[in-house]
């Protein structure tokens, strides 16, 4: 199942295409009057009070711009068995400066900078997948990476979350060529997703009965529309049983966001 947030459409697959707002900080300089809460406020003080009017306020503010639409998952999508594909943009005005803009993130966003991950250089895209889904479905971070735990020392995911009462694990991938702007292929889009949706069936089996997920979402951060493009079009093209009932969300990023794929 397919609910395409962008223009941008599934040659195999039905994209309902929707009108984008911009939303966020709307690239006001965060030095300067900028709404964002602080470190202390965020996704865990809404959930406290999800009233009507507070969904209303969806994007939370927050380091860069969310364009289209929020409030993705529902009841029906943290519980049902089909796989889905859904896309969002976050653009950034400026790039991530830390620790200067710690105050800037959500409290999980902070946590997850503060204890870091398992390694490699892949903590600031782990970080700003984490506040789409903060910022967009009030995601509150249970455990990161390191503090998950197995049955068995297998693969792993990279964050345990809650969302609508509902415990998801969330992995997360970058689709980018190097050198930065060649094109991205077919074949290494469908060879990273591949196993990352491989890896997500055996993380889900190995997980321990107390840090049990319902499901997971795969976060997959596009260096531009091609990259989203293809990526979509290789998940599509996948068998049902590697897709399972894996939610996948693309993130094409935009501005100034290379930090995201340098970890720098």
């Amino acid at each position: 199942m397919v609910r395409s947030l962008r223009s941008w459409s599934l040659p195999l697959l039905l994209a309902v295409p929707c009108a984008t707002a911009a939303c966020g900080d709307n690239g006001a300089d965060p030095d300067a009057g900028d709404p964002a809460a602080d470190a202390t406020a965020g996704p865990d003080a809404i959930v406290l009070d999800a009233s009507p009017d507070a969904m209303a306020t969806l994007p939370l503010a927050g380091f860069g711009d969310l364009t289209g639409m929020c409030d993705l998952l529902d009841e029906p999508d943290l519980i049902g068995t089909a796989p889905e594909l859904f896309s969002v943009d976050l653009s950034f005005p400026r790039r991530y400066v830390d620790p200067d803009d710690r105050p800037l993130l959500t409290p999980g966003g902070l946590e997850m900078i503060l204890v870091g991950n398992a390694g490699g250089s892949s903590v600031y895209s782990e970080v700003f997948a984490y506040e789409v889904l903060a910022r967009c479905d009030l995601a509150s971070l249970l455990k990161t990476e390191t503090e998950i735990v197995y049955d068995v020392d297998g693969k792993k995911t990279d964050m345990l979350v809650e969302v609508d009462g509902h415990k998801i694990g969330v992995s997360v991938t970058r689709a980018v060529t190097f050198p930065f702007g060649d094109p991205y292929t077919l074949d290494a889009a469908t060879t990273l997703i591949q196993r990352k949706l491989d890896d997500i069936l055996l993380s889900s089996a190995e997980v321990s009965a107390a840090d049990h997920w319902d499901k997971q979402i795969l976060a997959i951060l596009a260096y531009d529309d091609q990259h989203a493009q293809v990526a979509a079009e290789a998940w599509a093209a996948l068998d049902d049983a590697t897709r399972a009932d894996t939610i996948v969300i693309i993130i094409p990023t935009g501005g100034d966001d290379l930090f995201i794929y340098t970890d720098q």
